[in-house]
């Protein structure tokens, strides 16, 4: 996965490799955790290069007794130039070379009562090689990381989308208060939006990139906490749905609102859009879509049926204020 001496790999300061192996433990952590909840089947691995600079592991279970597909992939590439994708809105890091590198999960449960949930982890720099009297020499452009965690529910349960949002209170606000959880909370209701639907993808969570500040340490400690957090707000939601009865009917609408988070990866996320503007690895890049979805033309779930509550959740709420008092 390393270039050859000379590159941007070795360039980047030792900071970069200690991410490195914190996000590879974490992966190797998350696989354990989901192996161990579902009980039924194992993650399958994959470790690619890519050609420009790079590669990855990735690694899927299918077919699981609690989970129909999960992805959790761990990349870290590099190149030369900055696909459109990335710099179209940083006009100052055109040219630069750059290193990337996260870990992204994807679980798609079986049981239409148990959400659908993402969680990412990343971290940016690039570089620019410059003259001086000492000869050339690589100069830091821009660092920054970036995440976050959110939440899509077929048959949502109140009591769930409250613990969710609490634990995401707990993660942010020890990295900077109430203001930081209510700004990537926002952030997350804002970016997670479909707006041909005028609906949000689901209930939300936390969400933010470009985070440099006020150091290197205390932003590498948030992304620790949201990556080391994530099991702590999705796994009790697991355990708690994964046994519920349900039918054809549950199931048929499963994968109907499924079509919705195809629709949000394919069409508005900028990072399927980077992976495959910087000539990423395709199966993995598209390994968080579902393994079995429909669309129907013009469905509308029958009027005060389970399927129609859905509709009151697809916007953004104050969840924590709004569920507190209906859930004790």
């Amino acid at each position: 996965m390393h270039q050859q001496k000379g590159s941007i790999v070795e360039a980047m300061p030792d900071r970069f490799e200690i991410v490195r192996d914190w996000l590879m433990d974490l992966q190797d952590r998350l696989c354990a955790a989901f192996e161990d909840v579902d009980g039924g089947a194992r993650f399958a691995e994959e470790t690619w290069t890519r050609q420009e600079g790079g590669g990855g592991r990735s690694r899927v279970l299918q077919e699981g007794a609690v989970f129909e597909q999960a992805g959790v992939g761990f990349s870290d590439v590099s190149g030369n130039a900055l696909p459109l994708s990335a710099s179209a809105a940083r006009p100052e890091l055109a040219g630069a070379s750059w290193r990337a590198i996260g870990v992204s999960l994807v679980l798609h449960p079986r049981n239409p009562h148990v959400p659908t949930t993402h969680m990412n982890v990343r971290h940016f720099q690039a570089q620019r090689m410059v003259r001086d009297a000492n000869g050339e020499r690589l100069e830091l452009v821009a660092w920054w990381f970036g995440g976050g965690f959110d939440l899509t529910p077929f048959y949502p349960v109140d009591e769930d989308v409250l613990h969710w949002h609490r634990t995401a209170h707990a993660i942010a606000a020890a990295h900077g208060g109430d203001a930081r959880y209510d700004a990537h909370k926002r952030w997350c209701d804002e970016y997670f939006f479909l707006k041909h639907r005028d609906e949000t993808r689901g209930v939300g969570g936390l969400f933010f990139d470009d985070l440099n500040q006020p150091d290197f340490e205390d932003c590498f400690a948030y992304i620790r906490s949201i990556g080391d957090g994530f099991l702590d707000a999705y796994l009790p939601i697991v355990n708690r749905r994964k046994d519920a009865p349900y039918g054809d009917t549950e199931r048929e609408f499963q994968l109907y609102r499924r079509g919705r988070y195809v629709e949000f990866n394919l069409v508005w996320d900028r990072g399927t859009l980077f992976g495959l503007q910087s000539g990423g690895r395709t199966e993995s890049i598209l390994m968080s879509l579902p393994p079995r979805v429909r669309w129907e033309v013009g469905y509308h779930p029958a009027p005060g049926s389970a399927e129609a509550r859905l509709a009151d959740y697809l916007r953004p709420r104050d969840w924590l204020h709004e569920l507190a008092d209906t859930t004790q």
